[in-house]
């Protein structure tokens, strides 16, 4: 009875660790992301408000739509990509065999950080459009409460189709791009050894 109750205490702690590193990430994420807002908000106008909006919103939804390839798609193409050393698709192998985790950081991680600046930043739109309008109602807060809500959940809905009709092609572009960023290092290391 005793060796059973060990496994599982040796399987669940790399589960617990990740829980604590996705915990400091989100902090760190979330702090840089708020910051970045807020010091584009401070002096801008209700355009460029509107554009950050528009960027977060966007961006969640991309994240959204990568979080649900990697769980929706087959690794078989990439390993055959991987013997011909096709570019990004290792990187694409990798997110594939972390699908859970890639998963939780795209879609719960940075999509809820998402979600959370692009409320703050419409706040910001609302009050100016206030100031600007001499108009102090509830209902343009709500309207543009409504219209963020209807823009990031129908887009997210359009995403998913999306990503689970094009899984191969989401994930193979997302190893791509950690291609991109993988390569500067790899090449440090090699001259380095």
């Amino acid at each position: 009875m005793d060796k059973p109750k060990r496994k599982n205490k040796r399987a669940e702690l790399p589960q617990h660790r990740w829980i604590l590193r996705i915990f400091f990430i989100s902090i760190a994420l979330s702090a840089v992301l708020s910051f970045l807002s807020s010091t584009t908000l401070n002096n801008a106008g209700t355009v460029v408000a509107a554009a950050v909006l528009i960027l977060f919103i966007v961006l969640g939804i991309a994240f959204d739509i990568l979080g649900v390839a990697v769980t929706a798609a087959d690794e078989r193409p990439f390993h055959s990509m991987a013997a011909h050393r096709e570019s990004g698709a290792g990187e694409a192998l990798f997110l594939l065999h972390n699908a859970s985790r890639v998963s939780s950081f795209c879609n719960d991680v940075v999509g809820d950080i998402c979600g959370i600046v692009s409320g703050s930043t419409a706040a910001v739109i609302v009050s100016r459009l206030q100031t600007a309008l001499n108009l102090h109602t509830v209902l343009l807060s709500v309207g543009v409460t409504a219209l963020l809500s209807g823009l990031t959940i129908g887009g997210e809905a359009l995403g998913k189709g999306f990503a689970i009709n094009k899984s191969t092609q989401v994930v193979y572009a997302a190893g791509k791009i950690l291609h991109l960023f993988h390569r500067p290092f790899s090449s440090r290391r090699g001259a380095s050894n």
